[in-house]
């Protein structure tokens, strides 16, 4: 390493200023040497006065005299001190690290303690380097002849390293689309895996392979009304799963709007038509040109059916006050859904339930009107809605009979119907079975509140006090407190009275629609993560969806595109469906809660909205062409990290129940979004990309996919 100039200068600099210093302060004692009392004395040198001011007169006297000179103590001195100078010059011309080292050692001797820490030699050297260039800079300035001697020049200094920015944001703070990645360390990765344990490889291990999709054909034509997992009674799903598209039926239109939807349909929309045929007097349905009518009246049978029950329901038992204590109602066994339709005009949403009949479709009529309804199978398993979901439940009793098992099926019903509230029974079993019935309920301690021609209606207890004051041994006995009358995902009935909430909760709901936004007491109840903050969830929920809808409606203009039948495929606390009814869509919502999130049936039920839970890696029970708008947020996220079935599963099975003409939305991330939008392109939805509220640069994205007519 070799010195720069400026410490050259320095250092003569200073060598031939201290050098005459040393001098001067020498030279006094050169002519009288210091006594040394054991040292032998010379004699001394007699020379005459004007001698003494002369050279020496010979060579010989002169060279006795310098020889004299160097032998005393005070030159050798002199002499060292010359040379130790000269020696430390040439050592920092050699070793210019030298001084720093130094400093920093005097540094550490004068501060150090037993606890102390080493200062820091990027520290240290800075400390040098000011020190060395205010030295330089003083013998810059000076005047001495040493620094006219060498001259050095003033270097400047390098100029600062340029750093690349790696980063998304600027040197202003500002987000930037300019940016470079920079470099990968794989080492890194593998550090961080065998932190986590493998965890990160196994994670992506259990990830759905991404698959690239060609065109899906259509399907055989007998699979137009296509329902995969039901038969006549119970929920059995095939191995294989869909991979083709369910043609629609030939003359198919677009469903009329609602309220119109209500009185008629297309004739062609519903493929099997031997119920207008074989029933249709008893029904009130006639054809007439290309559409099938529904009028009120009918038959006699059809009358104490339906018109005889809503008479007797609201006229005779005030209490059931619909459209404000009673809002959500079952109707089992219930045809295509005439009692759902009679008790629309006083604001009740009525689901009806089915199994496959003879004529196959009496299910498929009711959701072409526009009528909430589902095929369900009522025999062994129980059904998937909430414990006390609905304010009231009737049963035409054709075909189903609720004793028979230890009443099992009544004992069913009795877990869906919310404490303080009614069932009603329509039909010729009232007359036939009716004490069977009469003595099941009164040991279910159903309270007969009126009973006129073959109509009945029941109370159910507001509490659990009848249930224990029964005698011991009483049957159906209490179920055990250990099961859930919740849990109702593929669980079998079992002949028990299901008993209420010490608290009352379920019982103890707002009229409507106070209940709509008013936190209900079984949301503390439910099993899920949060505590104390899950009012402020159910409310932060609704004004979101509530500021999204009103986007929608505002820019896709949705109250033009009249959707009745719409399915909320990831439901939550049920806000999407609550925004519709504030916003006054005319559609009512099937809620679904996947069976792998939290319940929140009850809460949706208290809140006076329907709601079903399912598994979407199975078909949903319903025929083709059910739903006018499909909604899925977050729920192809929630189906990755389960890693059981395909996307494409999913989007094929939410194509079948999709009318044609119909509208999916989806909100999901960046990282399923691409994947939804090679399938949905592939089964010849047409697919637009939009961003979401949070902007360009958000984690989520939304799809607007559309089932265009051919």
């Amino acid at each position: 390493t070799v010195l720069p100039a400026s410490h050259v200068g320095h250092f003569l600099h200073c060598y031939f200023s201290l050098l005459p210093f040393c001098v001067c302060l020498l030279l006094p004692n050169l002519a009288a040497p210091a006594s040394n009392p054991t040292a032998a004395t010379a004699p001394p040198l007699h020379l005459p006065p004007t001698a003494a001011a002369m050279k020496p007169s010979s060579p010989t006297a002169a060279v006795g005299t310098a020889l004299h000179l160097v032998k005393t103590p005070n030159f050798v001195k002199f002499a060292a001190v010359a040379l130790l100078s000269l020696s430390v010059a040439l050592l920092f011309y050699h070793h210019p690290s030298f001084p720093s080292a130094a400093f920093s050692a005097f540094t550490f001797a004068s501060n150090s303690s037993p606890t102390a820490v080493p200062a820091n030699s990027t520290s240290t050297a800075l400390n040098s380097t000011s020190i060395a260039a205010n030295t330089t800079s003083i013998a810059s300035n000076s005047s001495s002849p040493s620094s006219a001697i060498l001259k050095v020049k003033k270097l400047p200094p390098p100029p600062p390293s340029v750093a690349q920015r790696t980063g998304i944001v600027d040197e202003n703070g500002a987000m930037t689309e300019d940016f470079d990645v920079g470099e990968f360390d794989p080492s890194l990765m593998e550090e961080l895996r065998d932190l986590k344990g493998g965890a990160e490889e196994t994670e992506k291990r259990n990830e759905p392979e991404i698959v690239k999709y060609g065109k899906f054909k259509p399907c055989d034509e007998s699979k137009i009304d296509y329902i995969p997992c039901l038969d006549s009674f119970e929920r059995h799903c095939p191995d294989s799963t869909l991979v083709c598209i369910i043609p629609m039926p030939n003359g198919y239109q677009k469903s009329l709007p609602w309220p119109r939807s209500r009185d008629e349909l297309w004739l062609h929309n519903v493929p099997d038509t031997r119920l207008v045929q074989d029933q249709g007097s008893q029904y009130s349905m006639s054809v007439k040109d290309d559409k099938i009518s529904f009028q009120d009246g009918g038959s006699d049978q059809y009358l104490n059916l339906v018109s005889q029950v809503v008479f007797l329901v609201k006229n005779m038992v005030p209490e059931i006050d619909f459209g404000h204590q009673t809002r959500i109602a079952l109707d089992i066994g219930s045809g295509i859904g005439s009692f759902a339709a009679s008790l629309f005009k006083y604001n009740v949403v009525t689901l009806s339930i089915g199994t496959k009949d003879v004529h196959k479709n009496q299910i498929q009529f009711a959701l072409e009107r526009g009528l909430p309804a589902m095929v369900a199978g009522f025999g062994a398993r129980r059904l998937p809605y909430a414990s006390q979901a609905f304010d009231l439940i009737r049963c035409s009793g054709s075909g189903i009979d609720l004793t028979v098992d230890n009443g099992v099926l009544l004992l069913e019903v009795n877990r869906l119907l919310r404490a303080g509230r009614y069932f009603v029974w329509g039909g010729p079993q009232v007359d036939n079975n009716g004490s069977e019935m009469e003595d099941l309920a009164a040991r279910i301690c159903w309270q007969l509140v009126k009973k006129e021609g073959n109509v009945g209606i029941w109370c159910k207890p507001l509490n659990n006090s009848c249930y224990l004051g029964r005698e011991i041994g009483a049957q159906p006995p209490l179920c055990s407190s250990s099961e859930d009358p919740d849990n109702v995902w593929y669980v079998n009935m079992t002949a028990c009275i299901t008993p209420l909430p010490k608290d009352g909760n379920g019982g103890n709901v707002s009229v409507w629609p106070a209940r709509l936004h008013s936190p209900p007491d079984r949301l503390q109840s439910i099993k899920m993560d949060a505590m104390i903050s899950r009012k402020e969830l159910m409310k932060a929920e609704s004004r979101y969806w509530n500021e999204i809808i009103g986007s929608y409606v505002r820019a896709f203009h949705w109250k033009e595109q009249n959707f009745r039948n719409v399915l909320d495929m990831r439901a939550g606390f049920g806000g999407f469906a609550a925004a519709l009814n504030d916003l006054e869509l005319t559609s009512w919502v099937m809620n679904v809660v996947p069976v792998n999130g939290f319940n929140t049936l009850p809460v949706i039920y208290d809140r006076g909205l329907l709601g079903v839970m399912h598994d979407w890696c199975e078909p949903f029970d319903t025929y083709p062409r059910s739903y006018d708008l499909i909604h899925a947020a977050g729920l192809f996220s929630d189906e990755r990290k389960r890693a059981k079935c395909n996307f494409s599963t999913i989007l094929l099975e939410m194509d079948r129940m999709l009318r044609p003409g119909g509208t999916v939305y989806i909100r999901d991330t960046l990282a399923v979004i691409g994947e939804i939008h090679d399938v949905a392109s592939a089964m010849g939805w047409v697919v637009m990309v939009h961003d979401t509220s949070e902007g360009p640069h958000a984690s989520w994205k939304f799809l607007a996919c559309e089932k265009r007519m051919p």
